[in-house]
């Protein structure tokens, strides 16, 4: 039942806008047509590009979010550390404030200079979620017994060597759960290009998509530009359809692949009363 609206949404953008018109959205169209495809795809070469970039950015994001996460999570479960209180206060306050969206952008391109750079796609709000801390952390303290990490010390293991060759395997179902959620946020993420790039060879898919949208929804509403193309009628509810198909259609498969880990993850790393 899950899989049913995503089922609708790809049938619904290759049936014909007259038909979605007259009956609405069906499972089964009356009459099919790829015209929002065609709409959407007339640029091949930047719509790779822009799946390049998203790729790339997903990739590399979730890889350096799941080590700086587990890492500080792992850290933070230790009885030992020093000031222990004080860093978990300062990853809760971090849930609960932030700087803005004006200091923030300030910080990053007056003092960073990450404007139309990859850096502005992978740092900002993205690269580490106080939330991920928390689930992980909980999920070492209540998942991972003590007493194997204790042997591991006295038979000369450090921590490095601890928290590389035994706590990471055993959470392997943690890192896939976070780095799913990691994922989906750099995947879904289009805000950082609207508010860092200006660079076209560098957006990604989202904000590619979000553009095309944009602009059909112009070409819509402004008569000028409708009449100077000749009168054309665009597929408007099936490009919508097809826009959110292209952009959805790789994590729906992912999470499949995954969904295993995902939900042991989630189960094991809540709080317990």
């Amino acid at each position: 039942m899950a899989v049913l609206p995503f089922i609708l949404m790809f049938m619904s953008s290759i049936t014909d806008e007259s038909m979605i018109f007259q009956n609405g959205y069906s499972f089964i169209p009356d009459k099919l047509s790829a015209d929002a495809y065609r709409y959407v795809l007339v640029n091949l070469g930047q719509i790779g590009r822009a799946y390049g970039v998203t790729v790339f950015i997903t990739v590399s994001g979730t890889a350096v979010n799941l080590l700086i996460t587990a890492m500080l999570a792992y850290s933070l479960s230790r009885p030992f550390l020093p000031c222990r209180r004080f860093f978990n206060l300062l990853v809760v306050l971090t849930l609960l404030f932030n700087g803005g969206l004006v200091p923030t952008y300030l910080v990053y391109t007056q003092i960073f200079h990450i404007k139309n750079t990859v850096w502005a796609l992978l740092l900002p709000n993205l690269l580490m979620s106080p939330f991920h801390v928390i689930l992980a952390k909980t999920y070492f303290i209540n998942s991972i017994p003590s007493e194997i990490m204790d042997a591991a010390t006295i038979d000369g293991a450090g921590e490095i060597r601890i928290f590389f060759r035994l706590v990471l395997p055993l959470a392997k179902p943690m890192i896939v759960t976070i780095g799913l959620f990691s994922g989906i946020a750099y995947w879904n993420d289009w805000m950082n290009s609207l508010y860092y790039i200006t660079n076209v060879r560098l957006i990604g898919i989202q904000s590619y998509l979000n553009r095309i949208l944009s602009d059909l929804q112009y070409l819509q509403s402004n008569e000028a530009a409708a009449s100077m193309s000749g009168d054309i009628s665009f597929p408007g509810m099936s490009i919508r359809m097809a826009i959110a198909t292209m952009a959805i259609l790789p994590i729906v498969i992912l999470f499949t692949i995954f969904q295993k880990h995902f939900v042991r993850g989630i189960a094991m790393g809540a709080l317990k009363g």
